[in-house]
């Protein structure tokens, strides 16, 4: 028995939910299909230990966008993302480094390691924004095609040039040499203390198959601080209730506007018939109609897996097989009986409710990432470690804490393979170094998850557990991303649409990517607002 619908959406994670919520807000006849038994992807909330919710993959918030979050009145369907203040940073030798919401604040503690630098700190935090204010302005376009002819494609592309040209003939050649630039080669232009420069790297790697040396870093950086929370740009935020409180609230929204969910429902294949899309067969045999279909995979999964080779040209399957999506993140999500207390700091001081950045140096940090290359766990890794219930008492009970503690480098294709006695090792890499600097952490511990890639693409559906969808290199930014030719979220047969991280803008939990999508489908469909414009907007007033 078969069922018909507008438009089926392949997916329950942010980014599918977000295109879902749009297109049925347009009056569509909309359902979204989970493999599992839950909904979210990777921003999901659980009780994996009884009395502790888990934000066992994404953990923290910043890009996710204000007007899709005005949009969909996520609000009203209970999403509150609460800023959370200070980070620290660690040494090997114990020593630290601290950032506040406060740049006066911030100058002091840079200038406790270097005067010089605290002076550098300013211009640095200046031009970075600089960029970054360029980039966010393009998050809720979608790309031009530059070999494409067509009016709206030299119009976004003369739109684009207008805004570089804003910056003045020597911020164009800046930041050019900016995205191709190492973020170690960057900092090195503002800073010499090694333990200052780590630390503003952090974000340089962050679900990267790449190190702090490497070229194209330096834009990771900067896609990891050109998000907000409340109007702070560059801030970050916690979900109350955990990162499936966003997922929550936009099945809420979904399901207000007339959508509908289906979990335990995996889709076997994307079907086809005269270049164009009919609906989906899954895997337990049921048939769903629908002239439209949206895949908020992974490209390489979309293209790969649940579409027939002969349904699409081989030069696209090429580019699928090939497509950069490299694993190199792991996690380890604990439960605590207690705080721990860290060296060189007083017991309940607030900087100990924010973060902490794991960094040593920049050459540790660099070494780490020859670990991956030889296709083993990083033996000192880079790991950032989140307090999530201090901020957020929902998840855990009085006196208890939920830590995350996302890693680099942890490879996809280990040496080997992944074995219980592996998981167990890299597990123990990370509370080694962790009890560096926090000597009572393991005592305090009541319940640990691990996962490796091997866990975050099995359950998730991520390929290689890449957290991006694809990693984020300029040849696979705006009009390359996913592929060149499919930048703007069609896919080779009519009907069929692309609404994931791997799309533009990329990773993070953002949902511009579903909202683009569902524009794209929407204009194709000529379902437009009162004056002609599009029903998800293009410019994103919060840029």
């Amino acid at each position: 028995m078969s069922q018909d619908y507008d438009a089926i959406v392949i997916g329950a994670g942010h980014n599918g939910l977000t295109n879902a919520a749009y297109l049925a807000k347009a009056g569509l006849k909309v359902v979204v299909l989970e493999k599992n038994d839950y909904i979210g992807g990777a921003a999901v909330s659980r009780e994996l230990h009884k009395g502790w919710i888990y934000s066992n993959c994404s953990y923290v918030c910043s890009l996710l966008r204000q007007s899709i979050h005005r949009d969909l009145e996520l609000a009203k369907h209970g999403l509150l993302i609460v800023p959370y203040g200070g980070t620290i940073s660690f040494a090997s030798d114990g020593n630290y480094i601290s950032a506040y919401p406060c740049d006066s604040l911030n100058y002091k503690e840079i200038a406790r390691h270097s005067i010089r630098d605290a002076a550098a700190y300013h211009r640095y935090e200046t031009d970075l924004m600089r960029y970054a204010k360029l980039i966010r302005h393009f998050l809720m376009r979608t790309p031009a095609d530059p070999s494409s002819l067509k009016p709206r494609d030299i119009k976004e592309l003369i739109h684009m040039g207008s805004k570089f040209a804003e910056l003045g003939e020597e911020q164009i050649y800046e930041i050019m040499r900016f995205l191709t630039m190492s973020a170690a080669d960057f900092l090195d232009e503002y800073f010499e203390n090694d333990l200052v420069k780590a630390s503003f790297a952090q974000a340089s790697i962050i679900g990267t198959a790449l190190g702090v040396y490497s070229p194209g870093t330096a834009y990771v950086l900067l896609h990891h601080v050109m998000g907000d929370v409340d109007g702070a740009v560059g801030a970050w935020g916690l979900a109350r209730g955990g990162m499936g409180a966003i997922s929550a609230a936009l099945a809420n929204a979904l399901e207000e506007l007339g959508g509908e969910i289906k979990t335990n429902s995996a889709v076997q294949q994307i079907l086809i018939s005269n270049n164009k899309t009919q609906g989906v067969l899954l895997d337990n045999g049921e048939v769903l109609n629908a002239k439209i279909v949206v895949s908020n995979l992974d490209p390489k999964r979309t293209f790969t897996q649940i579409m027939a080779k002969e349904d699409i040209p081989d030069d696209l399957y090429n580019k699928a097989k090939n497509y950069k999506i490299r694993g190199s993140s792991g996690k380890l999500n604990i439960a605590l009986t207690g705080m721990p207390v860290f060296c060189g700091l007083p017991a309940n001081h607030w900087l100990t409710k924010g973060s902490f950045g794991f960094v040593d140096s920049l050459e540790n940090m660099e070494r780490a990432y020859d670990d991956w290359k030889n296709k083993r766990f990083s033996k000192r890794p880079y790991i950032e470690m989140t307090q999530s219930s201090c901020w957020d008492p929902t998840i855990a009970a009085p006196g208890h804490y939920f830590v995350s503690c996302f890693t680099q480098y942890c490879p996809a294709d280990i040496e080997g393979g992944w074995t219980t006695d592996k998981r167990a090792a890299f597990a123990e890499s990370v509370l080694d170094r962790i009890e560096e600097n926090c000597p009572n952490f393991r005592s305090l511990i009541a319940h640990m998850e691990v996962r490796t890639p091997f866990e975050i693409e099995n359950e998730v559906g991520l390929t290689e557990g890449n957290i991006f969808q694809g990693e984020l290199t300029l040849d696979q930014l705006m009009f390359n991303r996913p592929f060149p030719g499919y930048a703007q979220y069609r896919g080779p047969a009519k009907g069929m649409y692309m609404s994931g991280s791997g799309s533009h803008p990329g990773g993070g939990v953002s949902s511009a990517c579903g909202a683009n999508s569902a524009r794209e489908i929407l204009m194709d469909l000529n379902r437009l607002n009162k004056n002609g414009k599009p029903l998800v907007p293009e410019d994103d007033d919060d840029e």
